[in-house]
């Protein structure tokens, strides 16, 4: 492997550390009872791995599908489909999650603008749909003959329509454009930080102040599609408590099982590519000793974490 610049801290795996690492994944081969998969990654196809998963074990489940695209994850190429065939590959995996969530569970699907058309109709057959989140994905190139594509959607479900959705964990720190105070000269619903006027007000469904992981920061990894940590915190603290089992069946690299262990929950991930699954292990080795999730300070998120 090259050496990267001292600058880069993108973490990559030598094949000794991928072999280290992979060895201390999950396999499942027949049912498993919780406390066999909590606190693991299984390095398994995630249709053969759900089937063997416990009923109702989830709190809340975030999903970052392979987009309806020809990419390649490491090895494993996955192609363009049809729009009639991409959902019917939806609904073979969604199906399977049905079962291992809890009745009051969540459901966060994430999706770019193209495959976003497909998400509802397919997840609606067994879920409720609550909203659509839109966020700014500022890293991409541009086009010539189209808008820059730089908005991806994350689609929030509940299993039945009763839910936790934690309002307090998630307020956003936003300046006060007009800054009211009460008739004894105090600010009102602001404070000041650092010369600044601000607010916490309640989060809406388009987000504006999240990046993109890249090669200055320390979260980064080689997987082609990896979201950030912060985008992820944000749909933990919203809707899952402190102890809850957080599950993420094509968990790649590994950010949802980072962002929850981090913030004090369990966590369940499969991935079916080697590299990814050690991976996701070496970043949860590296939160054992740094907890610090970038743009997210002392239970508030900031502006940008850029």
């Amino acid at each position: 492997m090259p050496a990267q610049a001292s600058r880069n801290k993108t973490l990559r795996l030598n094949k000794a550390e991928i072999n280290r690492l992979a060895a201390k994944a999950v396999k499942l081969k027949k049912t498993a009872d919780i406390a066999e998969i909590v606190d693991q990654i299984i390095w398994q196809d995630a249709f053969k791995a759900m089937d063997l998963m416990p009923e109702a074990c989830v709190d809340l489940m975030i999903v970052d599908p392979p987009y309806n695209l020809t990419k390649n994850f490491g090895g494993s190429v996955f192609r363009e489909m049809t729009d009639n065939k991409y959902r019917k590959w939806l609904d073979k995996w969604l199906k399977k999650t049905a079962r291992i969530l809890k009745d009051n569970a969540s459901i966060y699907i994430c999706a770019d603008w193209k495959t976003s058309i497909a998400i509802p109709y397919a997840a609606s057959k067994y879920f409720v749909l609550q909203n659509r989140i839109s966020w700014e994905r500022e890293k991409g190139r541009g086009a010539k003959n189209n808008w820059k594509n730089c908005l991806e959607d994350i689609w929030f479900f509940t299993k039945s329509k009763d839910y936790k959705f934690n309002l307090e964990n998630v307020k956003i720190l936003r300046p006060v454009i007009a800054p009211y105070r009460n008739d004894d000269g105090a600010p009102k619903d602001w404070f000041n930080e650092g010369g600044k006027k601000l607010r916490l007000t309640h989060p809406s469904n388009i987000w504006t102040d999240i990046s993109v992981p890249f090669w200055s920061m320390s979260e980064n990894t080689d997987h082609p599609t990896q979201k950030p940590e912060k985008l992820i915190a944000k749909l933990i603290l919203a809707s899952s408590d402190e102890g809850d089992v957080v599950f993420d069946p094509f968990v790649g690299s590994g950010t949802t099982a980072v962002a929850a262990k981090k913030l004090k929950r369990h966590f369940i991930g499969i991935e079916k590519e080697k590299e990814y699954a050690s991976l996701a292990l070496k970043r949860l080795e590296l939160a054992e000793k740094n907890s610090q999730i970038q743009g997210f300070e002392d239970g508030i998120f900031r502006p940008r974490n850029g």
